[in-house]
């Protein structure tokens, strides 16, 4: 076990190195000069220089590179162009956001996909079974942002029972919740469509091993068998997706977040790249790398639990 730990938390390393070169190079050579962006058309190439090397842009790649990865090392993610404060400030301020989101998104879409999926392949080839695979198909082929504003339409403009965006801050926790309501289901739904395939898909290939068809013979009826014996051994490729979703819903809610401005990481990045604050989006981009590759790993680990058979590797 301890030698499989090793092993992926070595890989675990080299993806994060690969991945801040990856990032650093990306940004910088995107067209633009942050100092001559912030300056306006009217600076002189005086004031130019020296705002840049305030900002610390005149030094080589290589210098930045190091710079820039030293300091997230230490927690020192560098101050921000825009803003002029230190990015783990702002990321701080938006991770209250952004996390709790997909907290809470990833919840409801676990709570919606495993009993769909467990139902589904209770009853493979029946009515109810055709219905949720149509349901969830249709749950994947619609986009989450068009989803979003059909949100806001029927629930905040219509009936009102929900703000149309915004957040109140965590200072009142349940108007807080509410407002993070509808961006979460706006992100469950695909999510759980998927997760729900693919529990119904893991468990119908756990009902076809020889063990499963042994406990039938013994008198199980099809559902003691499912959530005696399938559904543990089923969990190997759920646990796979709830993890990568985890990552997605945190990283890849940029679109969301604009729709219902709210201050998270990905409407920081968006911000980012719109003022050309390169340093706020080498960081923020990095740190949502880095909990998409940490993820990875618990999930990994959490394989080695489930399964027995991957701690001998």
């Amino acid at each position: 076990m301890l030698r499989y730990v090793l092993s992926r938390f070595l890989s675990l390393t080299l993806s994060l190195i690969a991945a801040s070169l990856v990032i650093f190079l990306v940004i910088e050579v995107i067209p633009g000069d942050p100092a001559a962006f912030m300056l306006g058309l009217n600076a002189t190439p005086e004031t130019v220089a020296a705002l840049r090397a305030e900002l610390g842009l005149d030094g080589g790649l290589v210098e930045r590179y190091l710079a820039w990865v030293g300091g997230m090392v230490t927690g020192d993610f560098g101050t921000s162009y825009t803003y002029r404060v230190p990015v783990s400030e702002l990321i701080l301020d938006r991770l209250w956001v952004s996390l709790p989101l997909a907290i809470y998104a990833l919840t409801l879409s676990t709570l919606l996909a495993f009993p769909i999926g467990l139902i589904a392949a209770a009853t493979r080839g029946t009515v109810t079974d055709y219905g949720i695979m149509g349901g969830t198909q249709l749950g994947i082929a619609v986009p989450n942002f068009w989803f979003a504003m059909l949100l806001v339409l029927i629930f905040a403009v219509n009936l009102r029972w929900f703000s149309a965006g915004g957040f109140p801050g965590w200072e009142e926790p349940g108007a807080a919740i509410k407002a993070l309501t509808l961006p979460a289901i706006a992100l469950a739904l695909p999510q759980a469509s998927i997760l729900a395939r693919v529990m119904r898909s893991a468990v119908l290939d756990t009902l076809a091993q020889d063990y499963i068809r042994t406990a039938r013979a013994k008198g199980l009826s099809r559902r003691q068998a499912v959530l005696r014996h399938a559904l543990k051994n089923a969990l190997i490729p759920v646990l796979t997706i709830i993890g990568l979703q985890f990552s997605f819903l945190l990283a890849g809610a940029i679109i969301i977040e604009n729709v219902f401005f709210l201050p998270g990481l990905g409407r920081l990045i968006f911000q980012g790249i719109t003022q050309r604050d390169l340093i706020v989006v080498e960081s923020v981009t990095m740190l949502l790398v880095f909990a998409v590759i940490l993820v990875t790993f618990l999930v990994d680990i959490a394989y080695a639990a489930v399964d027995p058979r991957l701690r001998r590797r």
